[in-house]
């Protein structure tokens, strides 16, 4: 076949759908199509699903809203031709049904009603083609085993002379070897690749890999935003042929990316032929690469993305939280301070008699120092009448002070109407350091996946990070430097209960995230007695785990649909 040259502008539309939210998804891409327009490009690649918002879950079972999808994808192309964009390409990912699979009987892999994930090739206003996932994602977070129907056919379109392939998110994860085979010149990938830690540099590998396989250059498009547990980051990528890096957008940030690429010309026996001559040289675009963040900034705009977008998304105005001038609660109150405005978020000190002055101190200083709502609630009386009504000692005295906590916090979201923030931590989640109807109360967890250590780091750069702009560090020292204590009783602190959290998380991350046994953990040095004990705490606490607030997702391992245990159970690690 003939290799001559030719070129294409490209634009990535790293943009924040909402699940459901069909008519506000068509908005966004109605303007991205307009944007991509003024900027002269040719093909125009939008994030895995961004029709219907990702993802979806067993919304993709329900045939109304499956048919709402469908008639979406042909309305945003009837619009985009009727408002004069309509020469351009674009690829769209939706939610499509297929005719073979509509009236089988639901089982995995093939689910009733036949959806799939998939995208669509919009040009002139018509769908010209359509490509369905071939690889669905059953693992970690995603159902998509249960949710969808996988395509079993490659897709090649010829737009300007280049022959165009496509795939979607996971098909990249394995190697595409029918699609190789098919030597397309370009191969364009959107995708809904949710954050975790570390991610993008596998991402990029990927990508990298993918490319030196196919001999081509391959685009990589990524959404941004939150969805329930989930955070979406987008890093957008293009890597030549030989896989080096010619474009990368932003991460946690909207973009529409614009680069034009000198591609091979007829390569391959295209499906559909949109343009057959390639276009008249041009001018080139110098690409853009963004900087990376660090990983701590990193996991901050995904901490921050994710509130804000809970917030929003769900209808909600305003977020309340208890505020104890511990590090938690000033950890969780900046992230939403961040993400909303000091305006918008509301702190409420509770404290008993056991409180000391400095939590009362340390928690003002955090509404001075970031200008967020602030009062004081003395939660004393209530606790007092409870105690003598049901005659409570010990443990069941100590954990009335925290129900009261949150009965007050969640009498106020009533009153109020705030979304109740959770200030737990994954160390405390996984060992279970909570009292359920107490602390364990909210909406969200902001701070549900980041262990103790990890919190105490990321107090101090965000302080840090203000004092290098001018600005009043939000975080107390004082809750920084003072020993944790839930203060349950004179003199309490968490180290009465639990081991140091220096070493507490080197455990945690082993055997929550890397499902190491107990002979592995002490193998590698830990005491076998420690290790026994943390074991025991996170096995028996998968109740209370259950019944804890969804929160942001940053770890390759955390608790909900990552890890998913029995809680009757009477197997022992080893």
């Amino acid at each position: 076949m003939p290799q001559s040259a030719g070129q294409l502008r490209l634009a990535l539309a790293q943009i924040n759908p909402t699940v459901g939210d069909l008519s506000a998804n068509a908005l966004l891409i109605a303007q991205s199509i307009e944007q991509a327009s003024k900027a002269g490009a040719h093909v125009l690649l939008f994030p895995e699903m961004v029709v219907t918002g990702y993802p979806v879950e067993d919304l993709a079972l329900r045939s109304s809203f499956r048919v709402a999808s469908m008639k979406a994808i042909k309305d945003i192309a009837s619009k985009a031709q009727k408002d004069g964009f309509g020469d351009l390409v674009l690829v769209v990912g939706y939610l499509d049904e297929s005719p073979i699979a509509l009236s089988q009987p639901h089982q995995q892999g093939k689910p009733v009603g036949g959806p799939q994930n998939a995208v669509a090739i919009i040009h002139g206003g018509e769908i010209k083609a359509r490509y369905a996932k071939h690889h669905l994602p059953n693992y970690g977070v995603f159902d998509e085993f249960r949710n969808f129907v996988p395509g079993d056919r490659t897709l090649v379109v010829r737009i300007h002379g280049v022959d165009v392939g496509i795939a979607i998110c996971e098909d990249i994860w394995h190697p595409l070897t029918e699609l190789q085979a098919r030597t397309p010149g370009l191969v364009l990938v959107p995708n809904g690749s949710p954050y975790e830690r570390n991610k993008d540099d596998r991402r990029l590998s990927l990508v990298q890999q993918r490319a030196q396989e196919l001999g081509a250059p391959l685009a990589y498009v990524n959404m941004i935003g939150g969805q329930d547990d989930l955070v979406f980051d987008g890093d957008s990528i293009v890597v030549d042929g030989g896989g080096k890096v010619i474009c990368r957008a932003e991460q946690f940030e909207s973009a529409l990316v614009v680069l034009d690429l000198e591609l091979a010309l007829a390569t391959s026996t295209p499906d559909v032929v949109i343009s057959e001559k390639a276009l008249d040289p041009y001018t080139a675009l110098k690409p853009v690469i963004s900087a990376r963040l660090d990983d701590m900034a990193e996991v901050w705009k995904a901490l921050v993305m994710g509130v804000r977008d809970y917030v929003v998304k769900n209808n909600f105005k305003t977020v309340a939280l208890g505020v104890s001038g511990g590090i938690d609660s000033a950890l969780v109150a900046t992230i939403a301070v961040d993400a909303i405005g000091a305006q918008n978020v509301f702190g409420v000190a509770l404290p008993s008699k056991y409180s000391s002055d400095h939590s009362l101190s340390d928690a003002s200083a955090l509404a001075t120092n970031t200008g967020l709502n602030y009062r004081v609630v003395e939660i004393e009386p209530m606790v007092k009448t409870f105690i003598e009504t049901l005659s409570l000692k010990g443990l069941a005295e100590e954990n009335v002070q925290a129900r009261v906590r949150g009965t007050t916090l969640m009498g106020l979201s009533n009153q109020e109407g705030h979304l109740i923030l959770a200030t737990g931590n994954k160390s405390e989640l996984a060992v279970g350091y909570s009292t359920l109807y107490g602390d364990a109360v909210g909406g969200f967890a902001p701070i549900k996946d980041i262990y103790k250590t990890d919190v105490w780091a990321l107090a101090r750069w965000r302080n840090d990070q203000a004092i290098r702009t001018g600005q009043t560090p939000p975080i107390p020292t004082g809750s920084i430097t003072k020993e944790p204590s839930a203060e349950l009783r004179p003199g309490q602190k968490d180290s009465d209960s639990l081991p140091e959290y220096e070493l507490l998380d080197q455990v945690l991350v082993r055997y929550v995230d890397g499902d190491e046994g107990a002979k592995e953990l002490i193998s590698a040095g830990f005491d076998a007695a420690l290790v026994n004990r943390v074991i025991a705490m996170v096995d028996k606490a998968e109740y209370k785990r259950r019944q804890y607030p969804p929160g942001t997702k940053v770890s390759s391992r955390a608790f909900g649909k990552d890890r998913r245990l029995p809680i009757t159970s009477r197997w022992k690690q080893e």
